[in-house]
């Protein structure tokens, strides 16, 4: 039973996809649309992830020098430990756990109260493509202010911890800095950023999804807000191991 479930929910999900990724009916009010989400769900996100990465580059690298003791360890692999820390993971996987709950949430809520509301049913009738109109702006937006959001927090979570070695004895500046830049390989950092368009894509799509086949009243659309957060996550995280082994092998 939850196997067939779950196939038919796949199911059901790629053809609501087929019917998003049409050609808009009208250009101009799609571009304004997608301007108008990256405003709503990217920039408006830019507060919760400086406050978020701020704080965890701090706990990274005030954990990171509690457990390297050992004077064999250089000092500096505290900074090189933390950079390889956030740039692999907290950069792109744990911030966009964190944004699923924030935009996912917000999605799956919008176009759930316009589906009890009738709104969807108004511009079916009208001849609208209603999943087009309303869900494709959302990913497209999202997808494209992406990388800003992940290259804001790779850097304020190399505030933070470089605000523990300013303001604390417990590493010096100058060996943190140095262990930021020690044996530095590009390629994590697109790594990062493939990985989070990926995310992205997941958060926009399986909330739009929720929400779109809200049945019921208020009530529902805030289990379907719970059931897109929770399914979020649990792709993102699948998508994660997928992804590290296909890119890091």
């Amino acid at each position: 039973m939850f196997i067939t479930d779950c196939l038919s929910t796949f199911g059901r999900y790629c053809i609501f996809m087929r019917k998003v990724f049409g050609l808009p009916d009208r250009w101009r009010s799609f571009f304004s649309r997608t301007l108008a989400e990256i405003t709503k769900l990217g920039v408006d996100s830019i507060p919760l992830v400086i406050v978020i990465s701020l704080f965890i580059g701090a706990v990274i690298t005030i954990q990171m020098q509690l457990n390297v003791t050992s004077p064999l360890i250089p000092a500096y692999s505290v900074g090189m430990a933390s950079r390889e820390i956030i740039l692999l993971e907290f950069s792109n996987s744990i911030l966009c756990l964190i944004l699923a709950g924030k935009v996912g949430s917000n999605i799956a809520s919008e176009i759930g109260t316009m589906r009890v509301t009738e709104q969807i049913d108004a511009l079916e009738i009208m001849g609208v493509n209603s999943a087009n109109y309303l869900v494709l702006p959302k990913i497209v937006g999202f997808l494209v202010y992406m990388p800003i959001l992940v290259s804001f927090c790779i850097a304020t979570s190399f505030l933070g911890g470089f605000f523990v070695a300013m303001f604390t004895d417990m590493i010096p500046v100058s060996r943190y800095v140095y262990g930021l830049q020690a044996m530095f390989q590009e390629w994590y950092v697109w790594y990062g950023l493939i990985k989070s368009l990926f995310f992205s894509f997941v958060i926009t799509s399986v909330a739009a999804y929720y929400g779109y086949f809200v049945k019921g009243g208020a009530l529902e659309v805030g289990k379907a807000s719970t059931n897109a957060v929770v399914a979020s996550s649990i792709l993102i995280l699948l998508l994660d191991v997928v992804l590290t082994k296909l890119l890091l092998q």
